[in-house]
């Protein structure tokens, strides 16, 4: 038994010698660098969206725009690559829309919440239904950080949105 106990303590000491001897003939681990990010890609965006498991896909091309439709737990909406090149990349701006439920809103409330906000903008379509917006110019230096900021702030315009809808008066109420 105490044989045992000290063939069992030795495999502690057996594994660090291992993991200290040089490695035969293996070539040193290559670090791995990650993808480039390209912001005026809509690609790119996409590829965010997804990894926070959202369903990103590209609906149509118009000329010189890229249209997208997002679905995720949260909310579905669009978004328009604008100023891209006949192949859908090196796009100059992106807006990014989400229609709210109907409400009574007047347009005179819809104005006053665009005076309060400073990213986000709604508006009525013909058909009564109201909408969040948000846009923004893109950049080749802009980076994968400054792309997660712009989904974060459009996050909110999307919730200031649905609050503005339930209850304008309350909102603007309180509206800075």
């Amino acid at each position: 038994m105490a044989m045992r106990a000290a063939r069992l303590l030795m495999i502690p000491f057996a594994l660090a010698a291992l993991a200290a001897a040089p490695a035969a003939n293996k070539a040193p681990a290559k670090p791995v660098a990650p993808a480039a990010f390209d912001a005026q890609n809509p690609q790119g965006f996409m590829d965010l969206l997804s990894e926070t498991g959202a369903r990103a896909q590209t609906a149509r091309r118009e000329e010189d725009a890229v249209f997208v439709t997002v679905t995720s737990a949260a909310a579905a909406f669009s978004m328009q690559f604008a100023g891209c090149t006949t192949q859908g990349r090196t796009c100059r701006a992106v807006l990014l829309d989400h229609t709210l439920a109907r409400g009574a809103v007047s347009p005179a409330q819809v104005n006053a919440f665009n005076q309060t906000s400073v990213m986000c903008r709604l508006y009525q379509d013909r058909a009564g239904f109201n909408h969040v917006t948000y846009s923004s110019l893109l950049f080749r230096s802009d980076t994968r950080q400054d792309a997660a900021v712009h989904l974060q702030a459009w996050q909110g315009c999307i919730a200031d949105g649905r609050e503005f809808v339930k209850d304008p008066v309350a909102y603007l109420a309180n509206a800075a």
